[in-house]
């Protein structure tokens, strides 16, 4: 007995040693694999990539972590009491590892025979988080607490709530308590109230469990909670405490209204930053990129594309409704409609879809949400004879040619918001356009993108026909030619005959022969026609004699200097646009008329800055006045001059022609100089107007995607133009008058209208015409009359 006492005495002593042994065995064991701490002192964790518009405000955002980086001088007192009250009461004063915390957290594990209670500290968790892998056992948390140990010893506490306060994920893709505040806020987190901080510092434990936005009583009760626990630290007083728990906390949604207006804009910006700088930049590098986009010009850009889709569309009659539904599905779309409006509400001019319910005099009777609607008739005649049917009555419209329009009960129709105030609503019949359209605007000064819209609705097709979409330009390519022609001795009071033409291909393969006779879009031919009045009438025979003449090689090598990329077709049709180009070039070659002769390539991209500042790309050379690091770069090619003042001048004098008189004059309702020109295939599938003051350019096109008439006489005057219209006068309220600047080597002389001569300045028949220098004529209109020289020119 004795022996066995002796026995069991040293194994009471020896246990605590081979625990203390075990324990150190294993602290060694394991420490050594683990990762070094020092590597947290250089903190850089995924940021979120930032697209501005011109003035500053935030346009886009990409990245995989929400997070935005704020130093932990920024961060208010109080919200880093409140995280420290509900999360680790201890963190001042432990050292990494809260042992009464650990203990207690032991004791609830035991009793629930499993890992149901962590115990963590605020360091222990930054270890977890940023050196360790998730799995819940007892191996990581002993190396959890083996590194917290370790950061304790080589960082502030500041530094591990700097890094703390700016990882931890707090809901609805919110990394850090910055993107947390703007989310849930609209806030920094320097504008952050204690009752916020408090919210903010209950969710660690459950984020989507307490969501403001989805369980806002919730989210209250943990700020109560959280407001208790810094009551009982000492950090805020009772009254504090009751101030916070009685202030009416509004949860903002992070609603970014300007996805829908510049969402082709921002993925051209998207795509590039990806191609340019990979994927993992792009999405957690934490890239500024500063843009050249106009939000009052894109707004204006939007609108003016939409509503033009919507006229034309209107104007190939209404289609017969698709979607019929049966009470029962009835109330459940209502059920849908009802939720979202809860969410967006209904504003004046917004679409939506509304069910047909019946009709009352001139009024169509729907329902839309838990509201009562009606459509005026009258407003809607559009859409032909509408009559309400029964349902189960087959839907019909006019734009097979009937004039009647049957909207069955139940029918699901789009409509536009008139009145959003009192009961009816008041709505417009709408349908959403089959034709797509692009519009972009750019500062010829400077080539800066300030305006691109890519088509009806980017959810819907994200292709950009602003800048991927390669259409027939039509006559819109002529002052191309013509501004060619004057280089090559023409002038705007040059006479051509526009007489009939018959051109001959002979097949090689079979001898068959072809025949092309040019025509005018009249189908007439006037005779002897002035430079200035072929491009202003748009005359087709004219252009292709010009192009004859000129040399198909030198158009086509002019078209390049301005501008146009897309290898171009070298025949005679090249006169009428019959080579595929996209708006974006098209415009890029105006902007030179615009410009004085100057081209500057367009750019939508003006600086990138990385996460710390530093300037990587940009359009201004003195951001590298230092000299360019390998991966800096200019983003612009510097502008050039590529033909004369004189040419650039004469080209725009004569479009302005086409404004005042010619197919392009309803553009003479903005009461301001303006020179641009219409373009329209020969079957109607493209419709186009490229037009500029001096401050800004601007294309507008109009088509299918899959190529089709747009419909009877839908010319680019008619079809193209009002979309351009409606643009400019919302972009010139933002530019002063200005006219054209007219090169002081400009010679303005007396001439005749009908044959180009001079004639005496007092002459009743003067029509004064500008020249470049010495290519005035040197004859009187009254000499004898002259003979053409050839099948096109007169001779002068």
């Amino acid at each position: 007995m004795k022996r066995l006492l002796t026995y069991l005495f040293f194994a009471v002593l020896a246990t605590p040693v081979l625990a203390v042994a075990v324990l150190l065995g294993a602290y060694f064991y394991i420490s050594a694999t683990l990762p070094q701490v020092e590597s947290l002192a250089d903190y850089r964790p995924p940021l979120i990539t930032t697209i501005y518009a011109d003035d500053g405000t935030v346009i886009a955002e990409y990245s995989h972590e929400r997070r935005f980086l704020v130093p932990y001088e920024k961060m208010p007192k109080t919200l880093v009491q409140a995280f420290v009250a509900s999360e680790d009461a201890g963190f001042f004063k432990h050292q990494g590892i809260d042992l009464i915390s650990i203990m207690r957290a032991a004791i609830n594990n035991l009793k629930a025979g499993g890992i149901s209670q962590g115990g963590s500290t605020i360091t222990q968790q930054v270890a977890k988080t940023m050196l360790l892998t998730p799995e819940r056992t007892f191996t990581r948390k002993f190396k959890e607490a083996i590194l917290a140990w370790r950061m304790e010893q080589t960082l502030t506490k500041e530094d591990i709530l700097y890094i703390y306060l700016n990882q931890i994920y707090l809901g609805h893709r919110s990394y850090g308590v910055e993107a947390a505040a703007r989310s849930y806020f609209d806030k920094t987190v320097e504008e952050l109230t204690l009752a916020e901080s408090a919210i903010l510092a209950g969710l660690p434990q459950a984020p989507s469990r307490y969501s403001p936005y989805r369980h806002y009583q919730r989210a209250m009760d943990r700020q109560k909670y959280v407001l208790g626990r810094m009551l009982e630290e000492g950090f805020i007083t009772p009254a504090e405490r009751a101030a916070a728990e009685a202030e009416e906390v509004v949860i903002t949604p992070r609603l970014n209204t300007l996805l829908d207006v510049t969402a082709y804009f921002n993925e051209q910006v998207r795509r590039y930053l990806e191609q340019r700088f990979g994927e993992d930049l792009l999405y957690t590098g934490g890239l500024q990129v500063e843009t050249s986009i106009n939000l009052k010009l894109q707004q204006a850009a939007q609108d003016a594309v939409k509503q033009n889709l919507r006229a034309h569309d209107k104007r190939r009659g209404f289609r017969p409704v698709e979607i019929i539904l049966n009470e029962a599905e009835q109330t459940e779309f209502l059920a849908a409609q009802r939720q979202e409006f809860v969410a967006g509400g209904l504003d004046v001019g917004s679409e939506t879809q509304a069910v047909v319910v019946g009709r009352r005099g001139d009024q169509i009777l729907c329902r839309i949400g838990d509201r009562n609607a009606t459509i005026a008739i009258s407003a809607s005649a559009w859409a032909g004879t509408i009559e309400v049917v029964a349902a189960g009555t087959e839907p019909t419209g006019n734009a097979d040619g009937n004039n009647a329009t049957r909207l069955p009960l139940g029918a699901v129709i789009d409509v536009r918001v008139l009145n959003a105030v009192g009961d009816p609503l008041e709505l417009a019949l709408e349908q959403e356009p089959l034709a797509q359209a692009a519009l972009a605007a750019i500062d010829p000064r400077t080539g800066q993108i300030r305006a691109m819209v890519g088509g009806y609705d980017f959810r819907k097709s994200q292709f950009n026909r602003a800048i991927q979409a390669q259409r027939l330009p039509g006559s819109a390519f002529k002052p191309i030619i013509y501004a060619a022609a004057l280089d090559r001795g023409y002038t705007p009071a040059s006479i051509i005959l526009d007489t009939p033409l018959i051109y001959e291909n002979r097949h090689v393969e079979n001898g068959d022969v072809e025949e092309w006779k040019p025509k005018n879009y009249e189908e007439k031919f006037y005779g002897p026609t002035r430079f200035r009045e072929a491009l202003t009438h748009s005359r087709n025979v004219v252009t292709v004699k010009i192009l004859e003449d000129i040399g198909v090689g030198y158009a086509a090598s002019y078209a390049q200097k301005l501008g146009i990329e897309t290898p171009l077709q070298r025949d005679l049709s090249m006169a009428l646009g019959s080579t595929a180009i996209t708006p974006m070039e098209l415009l890029t070659a105006y902007t030179v008329f615009a410009s004085g002769g100057i081209l500057s390539p367009p750019t939508y991209i003006t600086r990138i800055r990385d996460r710390n500042g530093r300037i990587l790309e940009s359009i201004d050379p003195t951001d590298f006045a230092t000299g360019m690091a390998a991966d800096q770069r200019l983003i612009r090619q510097a502008p050039r001059r590529v033909i004369s003042p004189e040419t650039a001048y004469l080209t725009t004098n004569i479009m302005e022609s086409v404004v005042q008189q010619g197919t392009g004059r309803q553009a003479r309702v903005l009461n301001r100089p303006s020179a641009g020109k219409t373009g329209t295939t020969n079957d109607l599938k493209d419709a186009w107007y490229v037009g500029y003051i001096p401050q800004l350019a601007a294309v507008s096109w109009l088509g299918y995607d899959q190529e089709q008439p747009l419909g009877r006489r839908e010319t680019g005057g008619r079809a193209a133009l009002p979309a351009w219209i409606a643009f400019m006068q919302e972009a010139i309220k933002l530019y002063p008058p200005e006219h054209f600047p007219v090169p002081d080597t400009i010679e303005f002389f007396p001439i005749d209208r009908q044959n180009g001569l001079l004639v005496a300045e007092d002459s009743k028949d003067a029509y004064y015409e500008a020249f470049s220098p010495g290519s005035a004529p040197t004859r009187m209109s009254s000499e004898p009359q002259f003979k053409a020289r050839d099948f096109f020119r007169l001779d002068l």
